[in-house]
């Protein structure tokens, strides 16, 4: 039997069952336990899904070399690329990306890079590579980028150290450690986790003055992420970016690329392009902000983004 396709999603399914276990010995209260049974009904769904978006999406014609400025019907909204996290693929956008050209993006374009990535860097530097190719075949001086998990970790590195902020006008993470993740120590074995872990060499890059990014950042984060150790390090905190930081309570990692309520909030934010701050999403049930004090934490010292 082949099950090569799936191995992958292994790293996912440790922590999750893991959770599950505590719910089970009654640890968790109901809103966790209603989280850890959504992301495991969609980790099973994504297993179905994952050996479909294994290979590179068709990409469309590009504009004939006279054409100075793309259709009519594309000039509403810029092209949104799509990039997935770690050992995963372009399946796990399925139904953020329907709902996406159901209310009028024209140009999405899902990303896969190789599981055999060892280097956030190097992954940026494709990253890039394929969003000139994306900028040259469409008309479109930028483009939208939204990424989950590892995903968006990459493309705000490809934004913030490699000049990327003049092709993303908008960057969307989800689920992201922009300041580093310590869950599942043991595999630390792979060297892009090392690169996800608080304190490593690439996480310290990123807190570098960042003066003059013209990228507005958007980041998903939830209370009941499994795979973010602490909670808000898939806040960001830098100072001179601009982000707007918006909790999704009581949804976990998987399970905040499929949520309508979250789509939703996606589409509004690459709609409105200026809005910068803190703001919430009771998604599945109304919770407070997680109990991790901030206070003493240099990671979050001043405001979360500035204008």
């Amino acid at each position: 039997m082949n099950v090569s396709p799936f191995l992958p999603l292994f790293p996912f399914v440790s922590p999750l069952l893991r959770q599950a276990g505590r719910v089970w010995h009654a640890t968790l209260p109901a809103d966790a336990l209603r989280a850890n049974a959504l992301d495991l009904a969609v980790l099973t769904g994504h297993l179905v899904l994952y050996p479909a978006g294994i290979v590179q999406e068709r990409r469309a014609e590009p504009l004939p070399p006279e054409t100075a400025q793309p259709p009519t019907e594309d000039l509403a909204h810029p092209p949104v690329v799509l990039l997935h996290g770690l050992v995963d693929n372009r399946s796990v956008f399925v139904l953020l990306r329907r709902s996406l050209a159901r209310h009028g993006w024209t140009r999405l374009v899902s990303l896969n890079y190789s599981p055999l990535t060892c280097d956030i860097r190097t992954a940026a530097e494709l990253l890039g590579r394929h969003v000139e190719e994306i900028c040259a075949r469409t008309g479109h001086r930028q483009v939208d980028v939204i990424g989950h998990s590892l995903g968006g970790l990459i493309a705000r590195y490809y934004v913030q150290r490699l000049g990327g902020d003049s092709r993303v006008r908008t960057l969307v993470t989800i689920a992201t450690p922009h300041e580093g993740t310590a869950v599942v120590p043991l595999a630390n074995a792979h060297p892009v986790v090392r690169q996800m872990r608080p304190g490593s060499d690439l996480i310290e890059e990123l807190r570098l003055p960042a003066p003059g990014c013209r990228t507005r950042f958007v980041s998903f984060w939830s209370d009941l992420d499994q795979l973010m150790a602490p909670a808000l390090t898939a806040r960001i905190a830098h100072p001179d970016l601009q982000a707007q930081n918006v909790l999704v309570s009581g949804v976990g990692h998987l399970a905040m690329t499929v949520h309508p309520g979250v789509a939703a909030d996606i589409r509004h934010a690459l709609e409105s392009p200026g809005l910068t701050g803190e703001s919430g999403l009771d998604s599945v049930n109304s919770g407070p902000v997680p109990e991790e004090s901030t206070e003493d934490d240099p990671r979050f010292e001043g405001p979360a983004s500035v204008a």
